[in-house]
Parts: structure tokens; C-alpha cells; sequence
């Protein structure tokens, strides 16, 4: 699947879509909701994205269990 093709599929999901897919891909990376630190710098862009996309859902923040 091409660029393209995954950016229409993530725009023709739902918000709890959205925010589960993300959720998984930061479960399998071994990131937690909130772990981003201020002023860090990342080696990898998809972290980065991943953490910057997870602020924008506060209810994320607030679930105990991911």
C-alpha cells in the first residue's frame, strides 16, 4: 500500500478507529501515551508522529489499561 492509499484509508476511519490503530502501533513499539518529554529529540520520525497524534485525544491520557 502506497502513501497515498494509507493516508485515504486513515481519513476514512472513524475517531475510535483512528485512535485504536494508533494505539496498537505504539503498544507494538513499546510507547505509552504521555511518555513524550518536552524539548527531546527522537531518532525516529514515526515515534515523534505517533506521540505528537496521541496529544491531540486527551482521553487517551486518561485510560489506565493500553
Amino acid at each position: 500500500m502506497n502513501k497515498e492509499e494509507r493516508i485515504k484509508l486513515f481519513k476514512s476511519m472513524s475517531s475510535n478507529e483512528r485512535q485504536g490503530l494508533i494505539l496498537k502501533k505504539m503498544k507494538v513499539l513499546g510507547i505509552k501515551v504521555g511518555s513524550g518529554v518536552p524539548y527531546k529529540k527522537y531518532d525516529s520520525k514515526e515515534v515523534y508522529e505517533l506521540i505528537h497524534i496521541a496529544k491531540c485525544f486527551p482521553e487517551l491520557r486518561e485510560k489506565k489499561n493500553i
